[in-house]
């Protein structure tokens, strides 16, 4: 989701040292250009993943979807074509929507045909998407500390607070968005000026509300909770984490920087490589 992988730094305060989960990968699929989000499609059982192809913030109409199977196989490599940078994508209603930096795009998923624009006023750097129990949907902008939420096909503005600290990753969990935060005072490299954490959007009454324990640890990018547990990754360092109530977060797998938005099926995590142009599966131990 950067164009520039920073040199590589992590503030280690509030880390759990010695991991008691661990993840290992049971496939990789490659070929992806710059795959930057992962979504697991329940109803048609498989996995949708987002290309950028280019500089994350370009309008130059290169970017596209692609279809995984649950086992890592590529089942169509253009699914959509026709976006720009796609990133964080939601499904919802049997369409899927994929944040697009001012724009999210909306594809009927039974014909897989880009079938509308909703244009995003104010919009600076749209990034993830998420869906509750309701089917409203949910997107970040990374760089104006707001998340929107559509109504139908309007969006509006649904939280807009310093303390989402240039949010990433949104996840809905019951009543909450959980969401990952890049951290303060971006710089041109995406380095930050202090490290981000993890966060909850109350749905109701939209405050927000630092996690403890997991505040200023990382530069966090995607975000899934299953169970109990949260899991984060830090593109900076490649590093995926888990964090738990009451814990600290722990480091549980590394990959090279560009670890970006992750997915899950509720068992499996698939983490989108994007300087390797790849898609990983990990089994939570």
């Amino acid at each position: 989701m950067k164009t520039l992988i920073a040199s590589t730094f992590l503030a280690v305060v509030g880390i759990a040292t010695v991991p008691v989960a661990e993840a290992g990968e049971i496939w990789r699929a490659g070929g992806f250009e710059q795959p930057e989000s992962v979504l697991f499609d329940a109803a048609n059982k498989r996995i949708v993943v987002s290309n950028i192809v280019g500089n994350p913030g370009d309008a130059d109409a290169n970017g596209y979807l692609s279809l995984l199977s649950l086992d890592g196989k590529v089942i169509t490599r253009h699914w959509v074509d026709g976006m720009d940078a796609p990133k964080g994508m939601a499904i919802s209603g049997g369409r899927l929507y994929a944040a697009d930096i001012t724009k999210v795009r909306v594809v009927d998923i039974a014909s897989g045909k880009l079938v509308s624009t909703i244009d995003v006023p104010g919009a600076v750097f749209l990034n993830d998407m998420t869906a509750d129990a309701s089917g409203n949907v949910y997107v970040s902008d990374m760089l104006a500390d707001t998340i929107y939420r559509l109504d139908g096909d309007k969006p509006e503005l649904f939280v807009k607070d310093a303390l989402l600290a240039s949010p990433n990753g949104v996840f809905a969990e019951g009543d909450r968005l959980i969401v990952a935060s890049w951290g303060k005072g971006i710089r041109p490299d995406f380095s930050t000026a202090e490290p981000g954490g993890l966060l909850a959007v109350d749905l109701a009454g939209r405050k927000v509300t630092p996690l403890p324990g997991a505040q200023r640890f990382a530069d966090l990018d995607g975000v899934v909770a299953i169970g109990d547990d949260i899991y984060a990754t830090a593109y900076m360092t490649g590093t995926l984490y888990r964090y738990r109530a009451g814990g600290a977060p722990e480091a549980i797998a590394t990959f090279k920087p560009g670890s970006a938005d992750i997915g899950t099926d509720g068992e499996k995590i698939f983490v989108p490589l994007m300087g390797e142009g790849a898609v990983a599966a990990l089994k939570i131990d």
